[in-house]
């Protein structure tokens, strides 16, 4: 497996997955409608353009030619010494493999290199994701509920991993 840094031009790739994995984390937790305008919020050309202009680094996770997982961060996040984990998505099918492991210790290896001591994430309070973090050596540290518009929230845990 490999995990490289995503280009702008790459940026279709991620949404692709995004595609694929989005009804199976969330299909159980969140209605069609927010589904897709959280797709839509997230994952549009537009968006994805200005996450990777507003310093996230969005990686991508390759077996042979076949793109299998993404990940985006920001190191520093909101002028601290933390590294946030915005996104970090493997295909089911690949799922307990050790690829979200991988992009975790990529982004870790960042993180410590530029001297930041934390990484943090939001996930979903009824996301089994929290699970795998949790394994992780993730902790829960706060909880939040975001407005993201449309009458939708986002009812997650904060969870934070000290490096």
């Amino acid at each position: 497996m490999t995990i490289t840094v995503a280009a702008e031009s790459q940026l279709g790739i991620i949404q692709n997955l995004a595609k694929a994995i989005w009804p199976e984390a969330y299909g159980a937790i969140l209605s069609q409608e927010q589904l897709d305008y959280m797709m839509n919020m997230m994952y549009s050309d537009n968006s994805l353009s200005n996450q990777l202009r507003n310093k996230n680094v969005f990686l991508l996770a390759k077996i042979d030619t076949d793109f299998i997982g993404f990940a985006s961060y920001e190191l520093n996040y909101d002028e601290s010494n933390y590294t946030k984990i915005h996104k970090l998505y493997v295909l089911p099918e690949i799922q307990g493999k050790g690829v979200g492991k991988e992009l975790i210790n990529y982004i870790q290896e960042n993180a410590n290199k530029n001297s930041n001591s934390a990484l943090i994430l939001n996930v979903n309070k009824y996301n089994k994701a929290k699970d795998f973090y949790l394994h992780n050596q993730f902790e829960i540290a706060d909880s939040v509920v975001v407005e993201i518009g449309n009458g939708y929230v986002m009812d997650d845990f904060i969870m934070k991993k000290n490096i």
